[in-house]
């Protein structure tokens, strides 16, 4: 068996090659960059961009299975480049999978794809996609979602995963963001809601992956289907930004705002940025202020079902392997 992991470099990526070396599968990474984990892992590793077909056909070549991972992720940019990443090169995805008869496509997607800005409690895979989306990642994410699903068949079956807010050691996008914040005082607590919300820590998503892999066959159960993935704790957001805070050995968010407020500057952030044309992220976005002000968390019923998922790292586990790596790192 072959497998290709598109963004194999990555957080999630990383992990997942990992644990298919380890059951002796043979992968291929397609990223922008070369890795030295990958390469001591035995990744053949090819440079190229997923918006690119022919980069993603010779990747593609010889391999059984496609676990797309690579995306744009982030809560600011054109609406082109998320576009470009999420929508055409998922569509590339797909071609090279037909082109090459391969019959199996397993596709990491985010829960933001339903969020419409109100709270998701004990939320399931009934939950419609919104009419309208306040940033471009999760737009460009349900509309790549879609695809993939809809190209599920009897030639090339396919599954949509949705992992929650990804951590653990490795990480390079959530948890270094709330230490930078923390460190410097930027971190404020929006609302007085407990606002329940899941994460996943990043083997339980890379196990969730290789679970769907094994179910996954052309008229499967599981084929055509997406599925909520995460810890299956659901805690109040600022008591989990809290503990990473303090495996970092950073003090408690202390200062908060109200969320008219705090919607209220990420609506002018947006606005100021875009007119002066500045760069980097502006510290406050609608889509962020409604997120951190409402509950989100997930029925897992579907993917213990049908997957046989079942996290295998809990939280609590979970944040003392990232203690010792921010010491390490």
């Amino acid at each position: 068996m072959k497998a290709l992991v598109t963004g194999g470099g990555g957080f999630l990526g990383t992990v997942i090659s990992r644990f298919l070396r380890e059951r002796d599968v043979e992968v291929c990474s397609l990223s922008r960059s070369s890795y030295t984990l990958l390469t001591r892992l035995g990744v053949e590793q090819i440079r190229g961009d997923i918006a690119d077909s022919d980069s993603l056909i010779k990747a593609a070549d010889g391999c059984n299975i496609v676990f797309h991972v690579a995306a744009k992720a982030g809560i600011w940019g054109s609406y082109d480049d998320f576009y470009q990443a999420n929508v055409t090169g998922t569509k590339n995805v797909i071609n090279a999978c037909k082109m090459h008869g391969i019959r199996k496509l397993v596709y990491t997607s985010s829960p933001s794809v339903v969020f419409d800005g109100s709270d998701v409690e004990n939320g399931d895979e009934s939950l419609p996609y919104p009419n309208h989306y306040e940033a471009f990642y999760p737009q460009t994410k349900a509309m790549a979602e879609q695809m993939v699903l809809d190209a599920n068949s009897a030639e090339l079956a396919t599954v949509s995963l949705r992992p929650h807010l990804i951590w653990g050691p490795g990480d390079n996008h959530l948890v270094p963001r709330i230490i930078s914040k923390g460190r410097s005082g930027k971190l404020r607590r929006i609302g007085n809601s407990p606002c329940l919300v899941d994460t996943v820590y990043v083997d339980n998503a890379a196990l969730a992956h290789l679970k769907a892999a094994e179910k996954l066959e052309p008229g499967s159960a599981v084929a055509g289907k997406a599925y909520f993935i995460s810890n299956g704790e659901p805690l109040p957001l600022w008591e989990m930004v809290n503990r990473i805070l303090a495996a970092a050995s950073l003090p408690p968010v202390s200062r908060s705002i109200s969320p008219w407020t705090a919607y209220s500057v990420g609506a002018l952030c947006e606005k100021v940025w875009k007119l002066f044309r500045l760069r980097g992220e502006p510290p406050m976005t609608r889509f962020v202020a409604r997120e951190m002000a409402t509950s989100h968390w997930f029925d897992l019923t579907a993917a213990r079902r049908d997957l046989g998922y079942q996290p295998e790292v809990t939280i609590d586990e979970g944040l003392k392997r990232l203690k010792l790596w921010l010491k390490e790192s």
